[in-house]
């Protein structure tokens, strides 16, 4: 039987090298020095006996042998970090507030929620729907204790957990995308969803009017649904009554955006902590994972630390 076993914290790396493709990066987000990172990445490839990464300009990227150790990688972890949330969810209690826009609050939270929920179930989560412009401003000065919004593009910090697609949508049968100028639902001002649409259009010299304008999901959708109005959403909440508008020349290809993850640095509770890493590993399978909690554990708790080394 083979004696080879891997380091739960070589493991955590690689997965970060793979996804920033930095050893610097990495030793930055797990807090280590840039030659600890390559002496871990130089272990594993010879515990391996195989060749992980390829240098492609200034970036790493993964080789055959490292995206199949990686795959493995991930499992080992996600089955690690979930052991270590259930040691620990029964020592944290107290109350958290979560901002969101309820643009994600109907499709993005509610199973990571309800899954929080069972692992801490000493922990209330208070949600407070925002636009994310307002909620950023209110997570930095300490009103609420953990944030989940869209980039915007004077935002500073956070980090990156998803991207996701933007759509543009209309109802079933609704013949609004075929007006000349078309109606558009959009949000208020200074939101990068409107500023992207608009931006397409205008791009693609296409006549538009606005039709609508909602600080929530439920306006948007009472416009697309009616068919008076195309509105851009993403993904996620293409929902039944509405249907995705295929990129053409009078409404072409949307980009991506990204959702990012704040926590305040006044919020420093077991239960703030448990619900910003319980956020970040669930949205971003690559993150660090729950194992993090043990930083914000009781004493008693602490000392379990990585299971695996």
């Amino acid at each position: 039987m083979s004696s080879l076993t891997f380091d739960i914290r070589i493991l955590r790396s690689l997965l970060s090298i793979a996804e920033t493709g930095s050893v610097t990066e990495t030793a930055r987000r797990l807090g280590r020095t840039q030659p600890a990172i390559t002496l871990q990445l130089k272990r594993l490839e010879d515990l391996s006996g195989r060749s992980l990464f390829r240098q492609e300009g200034r970036r790493m990227v993964l080789t055959t042998d490292g995206q199949m150790i990686l795959t493995y990688a991930k499992s080992i972890l996600r089955s690690h970090d979930e052991l270590i949330t259930k040691l620990a969810s029964d020592e944290i209690e107290g109350q958290v507030v979560l901002g969101t826009p309820d643009l994600y609050a109907p499709y993005v939270l509610p199973d990571v929620l309800s899954h929080f929920r069972k692992e801490f179930p000493k922990v209330q989560v208070q949600l407070q729907c925002s636009l994310s412009t307002p909620l950023v401003r209110l997570v930095h000065r300490g009103e609420i204790d953990v944030a989940l919004v869209t980039r915007m593009n004077d935002f500073t910090g956070g980090q990156v957990v998803q991207r996701q697609q933007l759509i543009w949508v209309t109802g079933e049968r609704s013949s609004a995308h075929e007006e000349v100028p078309v109606p558009l639902a959009l949000l208020p001002p200074g939101n990068i969803f409107r500023d992207h649409a608009i931006a397409a259009l205008e791009q693609a010299d296409r006549p538009w009017r606005i039709a609508c304008i909602s600080e929530s999901i439920s306006g948007l959708q009472a416009a697309v649904f009616s068919g008076m109005a195309v509105a851009v959403l993403g993904r996620k909440a293409l929902v039944p009554g509405m249907r995705e508008l295929e990129p053409s020349p009078q409404f072409p290809l949307l980009p991506k955006v990204e959702m990012l993850l704040y926590k305040s640095p006044v919020a420093l509770s077991p239960a703030a902590h448990a619900l910003h890493q319980y956020l970040k590993y669930y949205l971003d399978p690559t993150s660090s994972g729950p194992a993090a909690l043990t930083a914000a554990l009781p004493p008693k708790a602490k000392t379990r630390g990585e299971l695996v080394s």
